[in-house]
């Protein structure tokens, strides 16, 4: 008989050992009452102002912050059976967790299935929904605390059907480990040694599973160009990472990619695409359905061609160029050429940004086709429209006399241009939030509702803002939301 190997003969003897184990759980549950609990636990209590000076901290200059707090508390369902919403003896909410005597000034949560709107809070307290529980399920509670030192006892209360509240723990090297029975300890060495069994007999498994935190599946991430850069060098990092994944970065700028995670999820029925929408700045209005998310503050620059030797711009005679009031660079001290504006097109969130911070008002209507001679004779300024930032960076390079503008990092390795500062100012990750310096924007990434917890989407959204992608962010040039900075600056909006 060709099945008769030792490896197979090894599982066959598993497998039944597994089914007579699982047939006694099962008896011994039939005799047990299935309990249900929650436990709750900080997993971080730490001190993000400064008593007593309040120009230092992460809210200098903010002295009602000098004593802030930062707690994460972890609440999940460590019974044996599932909990629903019925399950909650409160009428009005789930549960209610107190920080006496400290108050609450902000609270979100993380990996949940319900979003931060849902909280409520008010004095030391914050109110949950009655949120279902599978068991082992759990989700995170965030919250800015002020008027107490950190690691003041946090509490929570509420009444579970059948069950009770408590706190727990994680098992740590210092813990002691329960007591196994005779009967525990004789299933556990048989087992051991079945598997030491087989793992000496196959010695490699293209099957593995992937990485805690990884997810297998394809993914597409959309939108912003001025982005693409970092999205794609944390793709090739998580599909190094993470095997079984595929992340397609496929962009055609911001609102563009809005428009298509829209149409895709109304197409999707019940489900949810697989797409990540990146834009620079928050989407347009009318698309309630998508769920927002922070990812980094971004830096823009205007770049003009070497021929240019121009370095610095007042913010007043930027808006009279892209006004078409200046025509040629000698108007500002400059060589003898004429103007010419290489932009976006409206799709670009690179361009809207620029309008709504630096102009105030849209740019002048398109009037090249191939930025240098003007289509339309009664336009008082050459300027096209371009596909990407790319585009426009090999376009300013070539063409003497270009003005555009890109996100700061794609700036930086290209010959025939050079970045141009507004009001004597230069745009510089280490001064966002101290410096005036106007052209800057949020990078948010978008995604139809909320994606599973256990979807590539989620996974490679963690990643992106919490992960291992930080110093990929702040090696392109840009301030993460995740840091304590980047978080007040995202936290503004």
């Amino acid at each position: 008989m060709d099945w008769v190997s030792p490896e197979n003969v090894i599982a066959v003897l598993t497998a039944l050992l597994g089914v007579a184990v699982t047939f006694g759980v099962l008896l011994i549950e039939r005799r047990v009452p299935r309990r249900k609990r929650i436990g709750y636990r900080v997993q971080l209590d730490t001190p993000v102002g400064e008593r007593g000076n309040p120009d230092a901290g992460l809210f200098h200059g903010r002295p009602d912050m000098a004593d802030a707090t930062l707690v994460l508390l972890r609440i999940e369902n460590d019974g044996a059976a599932s909990i629903g919403r019925e399950d909650y003896h409160l009428d009005e909410h789930g549960l209610t967790v107190d920080f006496a005597p400290r108050r609450v000034r902000a609270a979100t949560v993380t990996q949940a299935s319900f979003t931060a709107a849902a909280l409520s809070h008010d004095g030391t307290e914050v109110w949950l929904p009655k949120v279902p529980l599978n068991r082992g399920q759990y989700f995170k509670l965030l919250a800015l605390l002020t008027g107490g030192p950190v690691d003041t006892p946090v509490t929570v209360s509420g009444g579970i059907r059948d069950g009770d509240i408590h706190t727990n723990h994680s098992t740590t090297l210092d813990d002691t480990p329960p007591a196994f029975s005779r009967a525990a300890r004789a299933v556990t060495v048989v087992l051991t040694l079945c598997v030491i069994a087989l793992a000496g007999i196959i010695v490699v498994r293209d099957d593995a599973p992937p990485p805690m935190g990884c997810a297998r599946g394809t993914l597409t991430v959309t939108g912003s160009t001025a982005f693409a850069p970092v999205v794609r060098d944390l793709a090739r990092r998580y599909e190094d990472d993470c095997a079984g994944a595929t992340i397609v970065v496929d962009v055609h700028g911001s609102t563009a990619g809005i428009r298509e995670l829209a149409a895709r999820g109304a197409g999707a029925g019940k489900g949810a695409p697989a797409l990540i929408a990146l834009s620079d700045g928050r989407k347009p209005e009318g698309y309630p359905q998508l769920r927002e998310n922070t990812v980094a503050v971004s830096l823009f620059t205007l770049v003009v061609n070497d021929r240019v030797p121009i370095d610095d711009l007042s913010l007043d005679a930027v808006r009279r160029i892209y006004r078409g009031d200046v025509t040629n660079w000698r108007r500002l001290g400059g060589p003898d050429l004429p103007v010419r504006l290489v932009s976006r097109d409206a799709n670009s969130g690179t361009r809207e940004v620029f309008q709504r911070r630096v102009l105030g008002r849209n740019e002048p209507a398109n009037s090249s086709r191939d930025c240098t001679h003007k289509d339309d004779p009664d336009a008082r300024v050459v300027r096209c429209e371009l596909d990407s930032t790319e585009q426009v960076l090999s376009t300013v390079a070539a063409l003497p006399g270009a003005i555009g503008y890109t996100e700061l990092r794609s700036g930086s390795g290209l010959k025939g241009l050079h970045r141009t500062a507004i009001d004597g100012r230069h745009a510089n990750v280490d001064e966002i939030g101290s410096s005036p310096y106007p052209y800057r924007e949020i990078e948010y990434a978008y995604t139809w509702g909320v994606p599973p917890a256990d979807s590539l989407t989620s996974s490679f959204l963690t990643y992106l803002g919490r992960g291992g992608g930080q110093a990929v962010i702040s090696t392109h040039g840009h301030l993460p939301c995740a840091t304590p900075k980047g978080l007040r600056i995202c936290g503004e909006g």
